[in-house]
């Protein structure tokens, strides 16, 4: 239960840290990458079965 809400707050983090707005386009994918990494961790161990 716990992993699943995980898995579904850093999706929505994911899709809100595309670089969408004139004042972040600067940024480029970097928070967007950050954000993916974690996501990435939080379904391995999802799947291993440690949360």
């Amino acid at each position: 239960m716990l992993g699943t809400i995980l898995i579904i707050v850093l999706i929505l983090l994911l899709l809100g840290a595309l670089p969408a707005w004139p004042h972040s386009r600067s940024w480029g994918y970097y928070p967007t990458g950050g954000l993916g990494l974690i996501l990435v961790i939080i379904i391995i161990l999802v799947l291993l079965g440690h949360i």
